[in-house]
């Protein structure tokens, strides 16, 4: 029995030191091991390098949590505040960074050589539907058997395209061959509608 408790003991201190180096935050009250830290106040004045007893009963005296915030510096920088409302608006300044970070869509539109005049526009109202997106637009020919040896036919085709598409996007990269397939990208003139 006792080598049972001894080795589930030791599992889980091993576990426990795993947790803390993966989960690495800010260290706060109780785990500020330091005998000394340079401390400064909840109203952001500095109080000065005080020993680790005197900065957490200041810390309880103001019904706060005492923080460490640079842990590199000598002796490490401690502040005195609510960590809970420090985490709750880390927080929101992240969520709200993340809605402020606009996601660029890429939607392709595929030509072929031998493409009919319906076909054509059907294909440039479909850009002008992702240009009023706010989406970029990735124009592609690929080229099967024989086409490959007219690839100025596909040239022509990218450049009637990019005219069709001249009012509400821009060229952002001309058209180029990759192998087999040529590429244009064109990009929307007018912002997203939302």
């Amino acid at each position: 029995m006792y080598e049972l408790n001894f080795a589930h003991t030791i599992f889980f201190n091993i576990f426990r030191r795993c947790l803390n180096i993966s989960n690495k935050e800010l260290q706060i009250n109780s785990e500020i091991k330091d005998a000394e830290v340079r401390l400064i106040n909840s109203d952001g004045s500095q109080v000065g390098i005080v020993p680790l007893s005197k900065a957490m009963s200041m810390a309880k005296e103001s019904e706060m949590d005492l923080v460490k915030i640079a842990d590199k510096a000598s002796p490490p920088v401690c502040k005195i505040m609510n960590y809970g409302k420090y985490k709750f608006e880390m927080a929101k300044k992240e969520k709200e960074s993340r809605k402020n970070q606009r996601v660029i869509d890429i939607k392709e539109v595929r030509l072929s050589v031998n493409i009919d005049t319906h076909d054509f526009e059907t294909k440039v109202d479909h850009a002008r539907k992702f240009a009023n997106k706010g989406a970029k637009i990735k124009v592609s020919i690929r080229f099967r058997g024989r086409e490959f040896g007219h690839s100025e036919i596909g040239y022509d085709i990218m450049k009637k395209f990019a005219d069709a598409c001249g009012g509400f996007a821009d060229i952002e990269n001309p058209a180029k061959l990759e192998g087999r397939v040529m590429l244009m990208f064109l990009v929307p003139k007018i912002k997203p509608k939302k």
